[in-house]
């Protein structure tokens, strides 16, 4: 029997997610913002429609929020992660294999399950997750991940389709790559895209009639999957399992601009908690730390700098203590007095499995200036702060926080906070 691999995808998600409980903004323009409600992260349709960019920043659109009367909401990820939980849920319940691609995707392995009409099992998948949760969403099917993937791409553009295409037929999937540009292919960025473009490449149909050992040699072998991919020839596995990050970047931008070195630390402490605790909830070590500041890249008129700092640690560890200590160390080499520091964070890398044994040297010895790693303690205080949020923190306390990044038109807690639920009238 044929594999049959199905993508669903959400529909502009993070707004989807603020018109669940606002209604009203239905068929209206909306935008979410990021941190620091500094640019835009996600568009409705009808913002697409203007033009607007992704990642562009709010100032340089004012006018058209102004004009087209463009609802504005602050990023609110508690919000958009417990619905993507509501939404992953209803689709565990279609198929026996479920892989969790993103917090607005997932693969659903449908080999056997509805080989007689896929597209109307797409439809009931797309109908059951609407009505339990008021997300709508796309489903794209094919016999690999690559294919579904395209699928889903077409769903969504095409309204012709009805948000559900199947692309297991040859002629149909032949069709529909003759019109699709080679770049909407999953994997395929814009410098492949370009050296693609070169060899005379430019259609997803072009891709698919190459020879995967050319591409291979000429470029790499993920390209040279994908062709396979395109071909019906699996060659990506469903991950069951979530796989652990292999970085951890904890970084904001600032409501006002930070002059003084205390202020740094202060932010670079907070940033490091939240890392720590990222590590230890996929019960990883970190072998690396870097940390990094800039000023703003959108003010010519102030003075420009950014430097980073990077260290590597003796022992991998998950403290938090030894990343704060560490991330001062680092933040007084690069930081210089004169300049309104606009951004700043931190990245763990060489992450491993915390009880993977260490590379231990001859002559290795522990600094005596940094904490002792005390695991102990530090599952201790997750569990407090599990259970009373922001109870005990290591970061340091006391300073002005008004740097903290602005969040003015963030929406209610309407499915995580008992005193924000939605009233009915």
């Amino acid at each position: 029997m044929q594999a049959l691999i199905a993508l669903a995808d959400c529909n502009n998600f993070y707004v989807s997610c603020e018109r669940v409980f606002r209604p009203d903004l239905i068929g209206k323009p909306v935008v979410v913002l990021s941190n620091n409600d500094g640019c835009v992260v996600a568009r409705s349709k009808e913002v697409k429609d203007l033009g607007i960019k992704m990642g562009v920043p709010l100032f340089q659109i004012q006018q058209l929020v102004n004009q087209h009367q463009i609802q504005l909401f602050s990023s609110h990820y508690s919000l958009y992660a417990d619905m993507s939980a509501r939404v992953m849920s209803i689709l565990e319940e279609f198929a026996p294999r479920l892989e969790v691609y993103s917090i607005d995707e997932a693969f659903l392995d449908l080999t056997g399950v509805c080989h007689q009409d896929p597209v109307t099992y797409g439809h009931r998948i797309k109908k059951a997750v609407v009505r339990a949760t008021g997300i709508p969403i796309c489903v794209g099917m094919g016999p690999t991940k690559t294919l579904a993937k395209l699928a889903n791409f077409a769903a969504k553009k095409w309204l012709k389709t009805g948000g559900v295409l199947d692309l297991s037929d040859p002629v149909r999937r032949e069709k529909l790559m003759r019109i699709v540009p080679v770049g909407e292919v999953w994997g395929i960025g814009s410098r492949t895209t370009a050296t693609l473009n070169q060899l005379g490449i430019h259609s997803v149909w072009d891709l698919a009639s190459q020879s995967s050992e050319r591409l291979q040699a000429q470029l790499t072998i993920v390209v040279a999957r994908t062709v396979m991919e395109l071909n019906g020839i699996p060659c990506l596995e469903l991950q069951e399992i979530t796989a652990n990050k292999q970085q951890l970047v904890c970084s904001r931008s600032f409501s006002r601009r930070l002059t003084e070195y205390k202020e740094l630390s202060a932010a670079l402490a907070e940033f490091c908690s939240r890392a720590a605790e990222k590590l230890r909830k996929q019960h990883s070590v970190t072998g690396c730390i870097t940390v990094f500041i800039r000023t703003s890249p959108f003010n010519t008129q102030e003075p420009q700098y950014q430097r980073s700092a990077t260290l590597k640690f003796e022992t991998a560890t998950q403290d938090t203590r030894t990343l704060i200590t560490t991330a001062n160390r680092l933040l007084t080499a690069i930081f210089k007095t004169g300049y309104g520091y606009q951004k700043c964070g931190v990245q763990l890398s060489q992450l491993v499995s915390q009880s993977a044994p260490g590379q231990l040297e001859l002559f290795d010895f522990v600094e005596s200036s940094l904490p002792t790693e005390n695991r102990p303690l530090m599952a201790a205080m997750d569990q407090v702060n599990q259970r009373f949020p922001k109870a005990v923190s290591v970061a340091a306390t006391g300073f002005d926080k008004s740097w903290k990044p602005k969040a003015e038109r963030v929406s209610p807690r309407y499915t995580t906070d008992w005193r924000e639920l939605v009233g009915v009238k």
